[in-house]
């Protein structure tokens, strides 16, 4: 047998092809629309719901609503939407009722809702995250479907919108092995329509994407602006920041926008763009978790105008330091996941901004949100209360890395993500994926996302969590030739019991980058006490914490840490006596309300961090 044979997956094997029918019209990044001061129209709250674990909606076509045939004789049919019990969204079904707790697969959403249609509009639905595939049905016809449990989801549906209408929104949260995450992950798969739902109205030419944020060539005095219209229009946009007296019109042509604005402090402003245009004082001041500056910005072209509030902030990597407005940074971080005790991924505002306080209280100027794209909301709040943040997509574990469809999956999520929150101040690190062992293939899959990330957004810094090399003890990866920060998961005194290895692996390794330990840690049951020898309890938790902050303190070449991790989260892989479904390597219980000792031992070392900045 040759071995250039292609390989043949089970998944790419249809037995039956009732989904075929509906995989064309998937929802990619390319139908994004920019939201920042659009008109909606909330879809969120109650809708009614069926269990649908083999399907039936998509093989019987439930959304046609067809009860009579032909002859006008009724049909039996499998549903009865106005009848079916009723819960809200957005909501991950898991925590809803304690019989779904550990459900994966096919759910059915359905609500009737009016809408006030105005001519001369477009209309999109915009679903900010379902998992893992959503199928999305309006008035009897198939709307499009998307895939990706973390990112935004946009569908046309102005032909199909009507003043009465019925929405049906099918959700798959089965595990496969070809999707990204792939099947087995550290984390809960948490299934749903977990984000808002909503409608948004635009002019038929409407602004599809608005970038904007400080060039990062070291002098703080150039702004650029990037327009990009939803038809290859000719035209001018004009952008405005009242604050800083900005007024400036930035040309359009063939749809797309571009212009730098050069000042010497920054501010007033008026004229025709061209490539480069002056303005002057006011001075602007710069972004920083230290002085978490916002300013109000708007746009408009051809009747459609938008707005952000953006920070202006420069991070970049020069010898071996991470600069953040050109004076060296150590990042204080800590790691979090989207999860909830009570409310899954599907956090409210409320316990977005609890987390990153608790963060900030911890020392922290810096949060790794791994390891699937948070809420967009978190990045906002990020800018506000002033944390930098390190994103990243589920390239997690052992994706099939040399299936074509996976890594267009994987590529179109990271897409998505930069689309959705480039003009964050906060958001420093694109992470194209965590915990990959080398392979050439894993290498081909990851170094193409590095490279995509860097052509989306040249302003920030790209990296990935990686593995230490076991054999060597060393850092060693061929994929650090393609990242400007290295991430380095590793669990010194926990998996790794020997804690000599840890001033050994920095001692074997000499890299040319900056290094981030975006893992370490150990678990602890909260309330389990015993000596520093005894695994699970907190002081066992606060003993590695201390050994690992007295060997990571004199690595020159270490430039930040985001321990594993800031509170308890589910798992369902995690079921020795200590865990009890939870992976208890949090700083704080999974409510929490209780901070183990190893709380404080960080909050030390980073208080004194800050202190030597």
């Amino acid at each position: 047998m040759s071995e250039n044979k292609p390989k043949i997956y089970l998944s790419d094997i249809h037995l039956e092809n009732y989904t075929d029918q509906y995989e064309g019209k998937q929802a990619t990044v390319e139908d994004a629309v920019f939201m920042g001061g659009r008109e909606t129209v909330s879809l969120n709250g109650t809708w009614k719901y069926a269990v649908d674990q083999y399907d039936t909606c998509l093989r019987q076509k439930w959304f046609r609503e067809r009860y009579v045939d032909e002859q006008g004789f009724t049909l039996p049919v499998d549903y009865s939407f106005d009848t079916w019990p009723e819960t809200k969204l957005p909501a991950c079904w898991n925590v809803v009722r304690p019989e779904f707790i550990i459900y994966d697969g096919s759910m059915v959403f359905t609500k009737t809702f009016s809408f006030d249609r105005k001519d001369e509009e477009e209309v999109y639905l915009r679903i900010g995250a379902a998992n893992y595939i959503c199928r999305v049905f309006l008035n009897g016809e198939y709307v499009g479907m998307h895939r990706g449990g973390s990112t935004p989801a946009f569908f046309r549906v102005t032909e199909q919108i009507k003043e009465e209408n019925r929405i049906l929104i099918a959700a798959d949260s089965t595990r496969r092995p070809e999707q990204v995450p792939t099947e087995n992950t550290d984390w809960f798969n948490y299934g749903g329509v977990y984000r808002d739902i909503e409608l948004i109205r635009v002019p038929k030419v409407h602004m599809k994407d608005f970038r904007i944020g400080l060039v990062p060539d070291g002098t703080y005095h150039k702004i650029q602006v990037q327009v990009k219209m939803s038809a290859p229009v000719e035209a001018a946009a004009e952008v405005c920041i009242e604050e800083l007296g900005i007024k400036t019109v930035v040309p359009v042509t063939e749809g797309m926008g571009e212009c730098i604005l050069e000042f010497s402090g920054i501010g007033h402003g008026n004229g025709v763009g061209t490539k480069e245009q002056s303005v002057s004082e006011p001075d602007l001041e710069l972004w920083s978790p230290e002085h978490p500056k916002l300013y109000d910005v708007t746009a408009s072209c051809m009747g459609d105008t938008v707005s952000d509030r953006v920070g202006f902030r420069e991070i970049k990597v020069e010898q071996g330091e991470i600069l953040l407005n050109g004076k060296p940074v150590f990042l204080r971080g800590i790691s979090c996941h989207e999860d909830s005790a009570v409310n899954g991924k599907a956090l409210t505002d409320e316990e977005r901004i609890e987390n990153i306080k608790l963060a900030k209280e911890l020392g922290c100027n810096f949060m790794r949100i791994a390891h699937y794209p948070h809420h967009e909301n978190m990045a906002k709040f990020a800018d506000e209360l002033g944390i930098l943040l390190w994103e990243e997509i589920p390239v997690y574990w052992a994706i099939l890395f040399d299936r074509d469809k996976t890594y267009e999956d994987a590529k179109n999520q990271l897409r998505e993500l930069i689309t959705r929150d480039w003009n964050r101040a906060s958001v420093i690190v694109w992470s194209v994926g965590n915990e990959n062992a080398d392979s050439d293939e894993r290498l081909s899959f990851m170094s193409r996302l590095a490279q995509c990330a860097r052509k989306e957004d040249s302003t920030r810094l790209i990296s990935a969590a990686c593995l230490v090399d076991g054999e060597k003890n060393q850092i060693a990866d061929r994929l650090t030739d393609y990242l400007d920060v290295i991430g380095i998961n590793e669990y010194y005194g926990w998996y790794s019991p020997d804690f000599e290895k840890l001033p050994q692996l920095f001692q074997n390794s000499n890299p040319d980058k900056p290094v981030i330990i975006t893992e370490f840690g150990a678990d602890a049951l909260t309330g389990l006490h015993g000596t520093t020898e005894d695994k699970g309890t907190e002081e066992y938790q606060a003993y590695v914490y201390e050994r690992q902050i007295e060997t990571i303190r004199n690595i020159s070449y270490i430039k930040g840490m985001t321990p594993w991790i800031l509170y308890d989260f589910r798992c369902p892989r995690r079921t020795a006596a200590i865990q009890k479904y939870y992976n208890r390597k949090g700083l704080l219980s999974e409510d929490k309300s209780y901070k183990k000792p190893a709380f404080y031992v960080l909050q030390k070392f980073y208080e004194e961090k800050r202190g030597e900045q």
